[in-house]
């Protein structure tokens, strides 16, 4: 792969961070392929210059326009729906809309799995615009079939799609979640493939801060402060209308 050189000094863990994330992508998952993983990323960068997606923006709601989503024809529909609508306007998914994503024939454990490549994509393409430099390569796929495994403890819970409690972990979820702590919502909401919740987090903690470094305000960990960081993440946060 072509290095990757930015305007700014990057921290090693940080470049060694995106570099496990695009190894990981490259990889069969859990649900999807390789190349069906490489084909949601690059989804994920063309849902930006989508018309559809576009006039749903600015549209009172979503669901108040048809058409058909400018895609890559590499995934089924379905799939294209959920990549552009969470990449494009992720405040306003529905309950109703993810259960006509399932009717449609998009698993919940290939939603979730979705879900992360998104985010993860988003994360480092994102990271690059801000430090100045260009986009990465999407990697090579390697070639191999999904493990399909499904965690035995997963069941209704606070979200739209099944999750783990932390009491119904076994050993196949190892390390899915924070041993000093309760797992938080965003922990459990992905818990349907617990390599998802891994590798998500994998990428937090070094674009943000490790679980136990967010409240040590002791010790500053990075180039700006707790008090800088929180300020960032909260705007951010209200300008996608996230929750948190």
């Amino acid at each position: 792969m072509p290095s990757v050189t930015a305007a700014l000094s990057v921290r090693a863990d940080l470049t060694a961070a995106h570099a496990r994330a695009w190894r990981r992508l490259a990889r069969p998952g859990t649900w999807w392929t390789g190349s069906e993983r490489i084909a949601i990323a690059a989804e994920t960068r063309h849902a930006d210059d989508c018309l559809l997606c576009r006039k749903r923006k600015a549209a009172l709601s979503p669901d108040a326009l048809l058409g058909a989503h400018d895609h890559l024809g590499q995934l089924p529909l379905a799939a294209v729906d959920a990549i552009h609508r969470i990449r494009t306007d992720p405040a306003r998914l529905s309950r109703s809309w993810m259960q006509r994503l399932s009717a449609s024939g998009l698993t919940m454990e290939r939603y979730v799995e979705l879900i992360d490549i998104v985010a993860e994509t988003v994360a480092i393409d994102t990271f690059a615009k801000g430090v100045g430099t260009r986009q990465r390569e999407l990697p090579i796929p390697v070639a191999g079939a999904p493990t399909q495994r499904q965690p035995e403890g997963a069941r209704a819970g606070g979200a739209w799609i099944d999750w783990v409690e932390p009491e119904d972990a076994s050993a196949e979820e190892a390390g899915m979640y924070p041993s000093d702590r309760a797992p938080a919502n965003i922990h459990k909401a992905m818990s349907l493939v617990p390599d998802a919740v891994r590798g998500f987090f994998d990428l937090v903690e070094h674009q943000y801060l490790p679980g136990p470094a967010m409240r040590d305000f002791g010790r500053e960990y990075r180039a700006i402060t707790h008090t800088q960081i929180e300020l960032l993440a909260g705007r951010v946060s209200a300008l996608n209308r996230c929750l948190y």
